[in-house]
């Protein structure tokens, strides 16, 4: 048996959970430091400064808190559907905190709310994949009953983290932690929504494909 079969759901609920609280504990820590310096200093300039770290670490928590609702949360009752619109709107302003800049090229529509989990997710994987910074570029083809999720990633250095080759090549880890949760939630995204996903690595960078079966 293997790790993911054994994964509970309050397991996999809780290694969600730590993901998401390891994402936006260094923006709440700034705001928390800021606030300290606007406690104890008299210095104007400092108090300027401690003011930007909390605006820019507000925007930021922000951000990262609309994503994982998105990504990672239910969005919704049993079946319900998500407007792409809005999967942009949360990616965009992730993305804004990251080295990674988005070209969004799939068109506004309503589709069900794991495959738009799903291709949050493969942003996520996306964005591992240039840590130097680069351009992700996601596109779509057919329609929101059978879509195709298209993503490329391109930059001065890119590469596949090695826990998300294995896994979306059907080798399962032996261990799931908080860590590799998320390419793990990625794939069983993709089990749930009837999508083959595929990750390779190209001369001029990484593809990442997500096609429904059938």
């Amino acid at each position: 048996m293997t790790a993911i079969d054994e994964l509970s759901a309050l397991d996999l609920a809780a290694l969600v959970a730590s993901r998401v609280c390891h994402d936006i504990i260094s923006p709440v820590g700034a705001i928390t430091n800021g606030l300290e310096v606007l406690d104890e200093e008299n210095n104007e300039d400092m108090k300027e400064f401690a003011m930007d770290l909390i605006r820019k670490s507000a925007r930021q928590a922000s951000a990262k808190l609309q994503f994982a609702r998105l990504a990672f949360g239910a969005a919704g009752s049993a079946g319900a559907e998500i407007d792409l619109g809005d999967a942009h709107s949360v990616a965009a302003g992730f993305l804004a905190n990251e080295k990674a800049d988005l070209d969004w090229q799939v068109p506004r529509l309503l589709m069900a709310k794991n495959r738009v989990k799903l291709l949050l997710n493969l942003i996520l994987l996306a964005n591992q994949c240039v840590p130097r910074g680069g351009l992700i570029t996601v596109t779509m083809d057919g329609d929101a009953q059978a879509p195709t999720f298209r993503l490329k990633v391109t930059g001065s250095t890119t590469k596949v983290p090695a826990l998300v080759l294995e896994m979306t090549s059907g080798k399962e880890p032996e261990r799931i932690d908080a860590h590799t949760v998320q390419p793990v939630y990625a794939v069983l995204l993709a089990r749930e929504s009837g999508m083959d996903l595929e990750v390779v690595k190209e001369d001029d960078g990484v593809s990442i494909t997500a096609a429904s079966i059938g």
